[in-house]
Order: C-alpha cells, then sequence, then structure tokens
C-alpha cells in the first residue's frame, strides 16, 4: 500500500510542477489553485509513504516519478522537443525507479 501511495504522490508532484510552470509566478487563479492542491495532495503522500519506506528510497523514487511524468506530460503536449536522447534518460531514470523498488 505505501508503494502505490507514493507512486500516486509522485504523479501529484508532476501535476503542481506542471502547475507551477503554468502559473506565471503565482500570478495565474486556476494554475495557482492546481499547484497548492497538487502540492498538498503530494507531500501527504510522501509523507504516508515514507511511513514504512526509507526515507532516501521514498525520496528518489518520489523525485523520479515526477520529474518524468513532468517530462513525458510537456513532450506530448508540444512544450518541450522529443528526442532520442531524452527518451533514453527517461528510460534510465525509470530503471532507477524500478530498481529501487526490487532492492526495497
Amino acid at each position: 500500500m505505501h508503494w502505490l501511495i507514493l507512486v500516486i504522490s509522485g504523479l501529484f508532484e508532476a501535476v503542481w510542477a506542471t502547475a507551477l510552470g503554468k502559473s506565471e509566478g503565482l500570478t495565474r487563479l486556476t494554475p495557482s489553485l492546481v499547484f497548492v492542491v497538487g502540492l498538498v495532495l503530494s507531500m501527504l503522500g510522501l509523507a504516508y509513504a515514507m511511513r514504512e519506506l526509507p526515507t532516501g528510497t521514498a525520496y528518489a523514487v518520489w523525485v523520479g516519478i515526477g520529474a518524468t511524468v513532468t517530462v513525458l506530460y510537456a513532450m506530448a503536449t508540444g512544450t518541450e522537443p522529443v528526442s532520442l536522447a531524452k527518451m533514453l534518460f527517461l528510460l534510465m531514470i525509470i530503471s532507477g525507479i524500478v530498481g529501487l523498488k526490487l532492492v526495497s
């Protein structure tokens, strides 16, 4: 259960990071509200997961999921260019996340 919550909170990290970028320095109301809600949910999930998972592992997985999904979303929406190198490095992050799960 803690791993599932950690993955979901990592997805919420991608939500708040994307919303922060769209908020134009927290000057646009809707993206700013999405940022705050996403941030709170993401942190609550991370805190819950860290009750049972080691801090370093939980944090690395949370950041890795958030960063990967944020970049994939940006590429899917056309706000960031897609390249073979970026895809390779994202696969490396995902491999690291899977590896941390396997050794935990």
